[in-house]
């Protein structure tokens, strides 16, 4: 089994990009198998069936959701956003923006890739892949400044200073 994910509670389309990270151990991928995919569904409060189906879809799409925050391509991203759509409805709680996907193991991915969307609107410039050389995570730069470039400062930050701070020792001597 994996090694617990060093870093959570990012938007939907860049918590499925952070299923992969780099460990002490080395590369890791939460989406290895059905267990790995049930948790990711629990991190994100999709109570949704976990299944072969689901597991193949949702790894199809953080490739594409990958491939369309490194700028390569938008087609894989449209490819799995025309397996679903957007239906407004007025419920009882009045105006809502309901997902319909006709398979429904398509609909976690589905929902990652709407949500990518909405950032690319909103904060196209805060998604940002941390700055450490051996980091493979990305985050949503809520900083006010927009500057920020660590996963996380504790983690990536100090590793990155310890490694100036030493290199400039080594220097001195």
């Amino acid at each position: 089994m994996p090694e617990p994910r060093p870093h959570l509670g990012e938007p939907l389309a860049l918590d499925l990009l952070n299923t992969r990270w780099i460990a002490a151990t080395g590369p890791q991928d939460l989406l290895t198998d059905v267990s790995g995919l049930r948790e990711w569904l629990a991190d994100n409060d999709l109570g949704l069936p976990a299944d072969e189906a689901t597991l193949h879809a949702l790894v199809t799409t953080r490739e594409a959701i990958l491939r369309a925050v490194r700028g390569e391509t938008a087609d894989d991203l449209n490819t799995v956003l025309a397996h679903g759509r957007i239906r407004r409805a007025l419920t009882p709680d009045g105006p809502a923006a309901l997902p319909e996907v006709a398979q429904p193991a398509w609909l976690p991915g589905w929902l990652a890739a709407d949500n990518l969307l909405h950032l690319l609107a909103s904060t196209p410039d805060r998604i940002k892949q941390c700055a450490h050389p051996q980091c493979i995570l990305y985050f949503l730069d809520t900083s006010k400044n927009g500057t920020r470039r660590w996963h996380s400062m504790a983690a990536c930050g100090n590793r990155a200073k310890a490694t100036r701070h030493y290199a400039k020792k080594t220097q001195a001597e």
